[in-house]
C-alpha cells in the first residue's frame, strides 16, 4: 500500500476517532445518533444536488448499505444496553478488519500476500487487547452476541460500500448520495423523539451534527481510499481510529489503564507498518 493511501486511511481513522470523543458523555445516545445521521445527510444534499449522479449498477449497493446501516445501529444500541463502551466497542470494531479481509477474499477475490494477513491480524490482536478480561466477564451473553453482530454489519456495509464505490464511477458522487439517503435514519430518530431532543440544549446539537459533518468526512476518505488498495487493507487500517480514541481518553480525558493502551497503539503501530509493505 503507498504512503499516500495510508496517509489518507489514518486521517480517516483520526477523524472518527475525534467525533467520538466530541460526543462522548451524551446522555441520550439515541437522539445523538439521529443528530450525527444529519450531519451526514446536510453535505451530502448539498454535494448531491451539484455532481452528476453516480453509475446506475452502484445504486443497488447504495441501497443496501443504507439498510445494513439500521441493523448497525440497532445493534451497536443493544450491545451497549448490556454492556460496557470498554468491551463492546473494541469486539465490534476488533473483530470486524478480519471478517471483511476474508469476505473481500470470498467475494471479491481479492488475495492478499502474507504480510498483509500479518498486519490485518496485528491490528485486531491491538484493538482487543483493549478489552480487560475482568470486564468481559460482566457482559451477559446477550451483549457479546450483540458486540459480534456489529462486526458483521461494519464487515457487510464495508463490503457494500467498497464495490459500490467502485462502480460508481464518481466515489464524491457515490458519498453524497450514501449521506442523503441518511435523511431517513435522521428523520425516524429525531422526529420521534423531539422533547428528548428540545432537552438536550443547543450546544450539544451543534456538536452531535459538528460530529455527523466530521464523521462524514471520515468515511468519504475511507472510501475514496477503496477505490485505490485492497478493501481489507483499508478496513483493518481504519479501525485504528479504536486506538486514536483510546490515545485521547488517556490524554483528553485522563482515562486509564495506560499501559494496556500504549502496549495495544505499539501493536497496531505494527501491523501499520506491516500493511505498509505489502
Amino acid at each position: 500500500m503507498s504512503v499516500g493511501v495510508i496517509a489518507i486511511v489514518l486521517c480517516a481513522a483520526f477523524l472518527h476517532a475525534l467525533w467520538n470523543a466530541l460526543v462522548k458523555g451524551a446522555g441520550d445516545r439515541t437522539v445523538m445518533l439521529g443528530l450525527i445521521a444529519l450531519g451526514h445527510v446536510i453535505p451530502g444534499v448539498a454535494l448531491a444536488a451539484n455532481l452528476p449522479a453516480p453509475a446506475p449498477e452502484s445504486w443497488i449497493y447504495i441501497l443496501a448499505s443504507t439498510v445494513i446501516h439500521w441493523g448497525y445501529y440497532y445493534l451497536l444500541n443493544a450491545a451497549y444496553r448490556s454492556g460496557d463502551l470498554s468491551v463492546v466497542y473494541p469486539v465490534a470494531r476488533g473483530a470486524a478488519p478480519l471478517i471483511i479481509a476474508l469476505t473481500a477474499w470470498l467475494w471479491v477475490g481479492e488475495a492478499l500476500p502474507p504480510v498483509a494477513w500479518l498486519g490485518i491480524g496485528a491490528i485486531s490482536l491491538g484493538i482487543f487487547i483493549l478489552v480487560r478480561p475482568g470486564k468481559v466477564a460482566q457482559v451477559p451473553p446477550a451483549g457479546l452476541l450483540a458486540a459480534f453482530g456489529t462486526a458483521l454489519t461494519v464487515a457487510a456495509y464495508s463490503i457494500a460500500d467498497g464495490v459500490g464505490v467502485r462502480l460508481s464511477g464518481q466515489a464524491l458522487s457515490y458519498v453524497a448520495w450514501l449521506f442523503t439517503a441518511e435523511v431517513f435514519v435522521a428523520a425516524y430518530v429525531l422526529g420521534t423523539r423531539g422533547a428528548r431532543l428540545r432537552a438536550m440544549g443547543g450546544r450539544t446539537i451543534v456538536i452531535g451534527i459538528a460530529g455527523g459533518v466530521i464523521s462524514g468526512t471520515a468515511y468519504a476518505l475511507a472510501l475514496y481510499a477503496k477505490t485505490l488498495a485492497p478493501l481489507g487493507m483499508v478496513s483493518a487500517m481504519r479501525e485504528t481510529s479504536v486506538i486514536f480514541a483510546a490515545l485521547f481518553g488517556v490524554l483528553w480525558f485522563g482515562e486509564g489503564p495506560k499501559g494496556r493502551r500504549l502496549w495495544s497503539a505499539a501493536i497496531v503501530a505494527g501491523g501499520i507498518v506491516l500493511i505498509g509493505l505489502a
